[in-house]
């Protein structure tokens, strides 16, 4: 049986793809739970319908996060933290501080988005990149310095 997926599911695939699946598997659990609806034409065309209105979206997300990221790219964000000996850091620069320091420069960001591999833990002058889209990553200009 052909069905399209409403839901991503680990082993078939994503939401919107048209899958052909075994009767049972579909009549049983994909179309009970609203995982999966009947691939019938009239399905198929609100199919593609929505497909072009979500591609649509996407390309007006990466639009804007591209703008975003090019004000990320001008900014230059210092966090001042207390220093022991060998300039290493009491304690660490995480994702958190970062959204702080972004936020007083008038960006408001979730910390999910900032990819910090691990916690900053030296002065320093740093790269970091923002993941603001799955296509678009801005690099944030970080200097840790002592407070």
């Amino acid at each position: 049986m052909e069905v399209i997926l409403m839901d991503d599911i680990a082993s078939l695939g994503k939401a919107g793809d048209l899958v052909k699946v075994s009767d049972g598997y579909a009549r049983n659990y994909l179309l009970p739970r609203n995982k999966a609806v009947r691939a019938t034409a009239n399905n198929r065309r609100m199919l593609e319908h929505n497909k072009d209105l979500l591609q649509h979206r996407m390309d007006r997300l990466e639009k804007e996060a591209q703008k975003q990221a090019k004000r990320i790219e001008e900014i230059s964000c210092t966090i001042a933290k207390p220093v022991g000996e060998g300039g290493k850091l009491f304690g660490a620069v995480t994702t958190s501080d970062i959204e702080d320091a972004l936020r007083e420069h008038g960006m408001l960001l979730d910390r999910k988005k900032i990819e910090l591999d691990e916690p900053i833990k030296n002065l320093g002058v740093y790269t970091v990149p923002v993941r603001l889209h799955p296509k678009v990553v801005g690099q944030l200009k970080l200097w840790v310095v002592k407070e």
